[in-house]
């Protein structure tokens, strides 16, 4: 993997192909991204089909969690949901939200955001709003949401400092943010971070989980808390495609684990840091 550009460009045209697969596909792979495995289903994702709103249209089973779930969204509120694919997470918010809220969901692949624009006209929802835009430069205005929610997707970003500023910036102040995302313990193989397959999947760009807490800190936020846990165990015949039979012993009995994490935190309700508009450098 060599630049942000690169990296940007190899997500958004896997994230085109994996917007036309169907979610069983979806949910046997890492992410979507390849690599289908027949041991097991359901990877990464959490079963959504429970919850009130629930649209399995818009369902491609490339979730991590259920961010919404835990995201204590209230009727009336503006939610954006950061990397929407193909509207899961903002149909499940439109629903606690009701008619006098409204949900903005910003992915930046047109074949996604078409895709999520065609469910949301299907269930008639008029205050769900889908919009053409990279998450670490966002197309809303400052002090806009209640609450931000985003389900295995900041992991796909290259620049996790300039998305939690962004977050900061777009969020009211008091408002809060639930995110799911892929996060590491200990060091991935190094092949791993070289195969765009498993970038793509949610995996080699992923951070470790100290890093990622520390960036939510640095960028203001407050109260960060970890909602849910989970490790995420990768089966062997897709580990098999990528690595050999000692690396996966290695791997196995190592001390690197790759988890699923749901956390929340707090944009205080007056910034005391004396410092300038967050995403301007100066913080």
């Amino acid at each position: 993997m060599s630049n942000e550009t690169e990296l940007k460009e190899l997500v958004k045209q896997k994230y085109s192909e994996i917007a036309l697969q169907d979610k069983e596909t979806n949910q046997s792979s890492c992410c979507g991204a390849g690599g289908c495995s027949t041991e097991v289903y359901n990877i990464m994702s959490d079963d959504y089909t429970n919850l009130e709103g629930y649209n399995p249209d818009a369902d491609l089973g490339l979730g991590c969690g259920l961010p919404t779930e835990f995201a204590q969204i209230k009727p009336g509120d503006t939610v954006i949901d950061l990397g929407s694919g193909a509207g899961n997470d903002a149909f499940i918010a439109r629903r606690i939200v009701g008619e006098k809220g409204k949900v903005i969901g910003i992915d930046f692949t047109e074949t996604m955001i078409n895709r999520a624009r065609d469910n949301a006209e299907k269930v008639g929802y008029n205050n769900v709003e889908f919009r053409f835009g990279d998450i670490d430069n966002m197309p809303v205005t400052s002090n806009k949401a209640d609450v931000i929610v985003s389900n295995c997707v900041l992991n796909l970003v290259p620049n996790k400092h300039k998305v939690f500023s962004e977050v900061y910036r777009v969020l009211k102040p008091g408002g809060h943010f639930s995110i799911s995302d892929i996060v590491l313990k200990g060091e991935l193989p190094e092949k791993w971070k070289k195969i765009a397959e498993l970038y793509a999947g949610c995996v080699s760009g992923a951070i470790q989980k100290e890093e990622y807490l520390g960036i939510i800190k640095e960028a203001g936020f407050e109260n960060i808390s970890l909602q849910k846990e989970k490790e995420i165990i990768i089966p062997d015949d897709i580990l098999q495609q990528y690595l050999s039979a000692e690396e996966i012993t290695s791997y196995k009995n190592g001390l690197t684990r790759i988890e699923s994490i749901t956390v929340y935190a707090d944009k205080p309700a007056k910034d005391e840091r004396n410092c300038c508009e967050p995403g301007s450098g100066c913080c």
